[in-house]
């Protein structure tokens, strides 16, 4: 459905780029759901935005594309980074960090809702068969028809949330895009939102893709996963693998530092920090944290590999052989 190639992207500033996506190269199959983790400032927002196609100054493509391809009302479909723009809300829809702040605060949803349908969608229908269907679509979602007369200032923070993925998956389309759904959020409505959300990818059989730094939302949703870490994707696999048999020390150290039920053990955090983007260091970006790195680790930045089936990783100490005792 996505497929990620050698992507690199950077931001200019007056004191010249900062390099952010550093090759990143990977794919996202259809009907599943795809988590990206990793600390704040390691690139999952960037990434996210050249998924979708919005690579607006500062930010630029330096390298790489994004292809997304698949099969929609019967019609093969292929578009490239430059050309992704021209299907959103379609074939691709977004739902942004902080989604709240984006409905507009001073217009009824219901012309929200119109507002975001295709030309082409409401020639073949007339305004009140199309408020209709949106009613429709918003009762399934366990949500009242009734919001359309609202506005967004009149709504918690949770159901403007509800109205936003609602909004953003209403033209059924093949991929959507989740930056950190649940942020801000309390428990409950977290609950909520991550239960929506699950149900609404198995409604539409579609690909969604979640980013979050909370690895207990991964763990409850995503089929696969990839672990950023400043900028590269360090890790990928299915989720269960991840969190069983995590093979990049900055995985294992993100999963040892989780509560566990019935786990009294003291938890430690990762020490140091992610290195500043403006002046990472040679090698592997994450040898000065890591308690196993090695000279070659300092020196020489590793391969993104498939280390055992459909387990990928970057990291100099993994081989076939010695995955399982690193």
């Amino acid at each position: 459905m996505i497929k990620v190639e050698h992507l690199s992207t950077s931001y200019s500033t007056i004191d010249g780029p900062v390099h952010v996506i550093n090759d990143v190269d990977f794919e996202i199959f259809d009907n599943e759901i795809f988590g990206i983790a990793g600390e704040s400032g390691c690139g999952k927002t960037t990434l996210l935005k050249a998924l979708y196609d919005i690579v607006e100054f500062p930010l630029t493509v330096d390298s790489g594309k994004v292809i997304l391809s698949g099969e929609k009302n019967g019609k093969a479909f292929s578009f490239e980074t430059g050309q992704i723009r021209k299907t959103w809300w379609n074939n691709i829809s977004y739902v942004p960090q902080a989604a709240q702040s984006v409905l507009n605060p001073i217009v009824p949803l219901q012309q929200q809702f119109l507002d975001s349908i295709p030309k082409e969608e409401k020639k073949r229908e007339s305004k009140e068969q199309i408020i209709k269907r949106i009613s429709t679509y918003l009762e399934e979602l366990s949500l009242s028809p009734d919001l359309l007369k609202a506005y967004p200032f009149q709504l918690s923070g949770g159901m403007r949330q509800r109205v936003i993925i609602a909004l953003a998956t209403f033209m059924a389309p093949n991929v959507v895009l989740a930056d950190e759904p649940t942020t801000a959020l309390d428990v409950v409505v977290q609950r909520g939102i991550l239960m929506m959300l699950m149900r609404l990818q198995k409604q539409l059989k579609n690909t969604m893709i979640i980013v979050s730094h909370d690895m207990g939302v991964h763990y409850q949703i995503t089929d696969r996963m990839g672990i950023m870490y400043s900028g590269s994707m360090v890790e990928l696999g299915r989720t269960e693998d991840i969190f069983e048999n995590p093979i990049h020390p900055y995985t294992q150290m993100l999963v040892g530092a989780l509560p566990r039920v019935g786990d009294k053990s003291q938890k430690k955090g990762i020490p140091g920090r992610p290195p500043a983007l403006t002046n990472p260091p040679p090698g592997c970006r994450f040898a000065p944290r890591c308690p196993k790195a090695t000279d070659q680790c300092r020196k020489e930045v590793p391969k993104f590999r498939e280390v055992m089936p459909g387990h990928f990783a970057a990291c100099h100490l993994l081989s076939r052989e010695v995955v399982q005792n690193v």
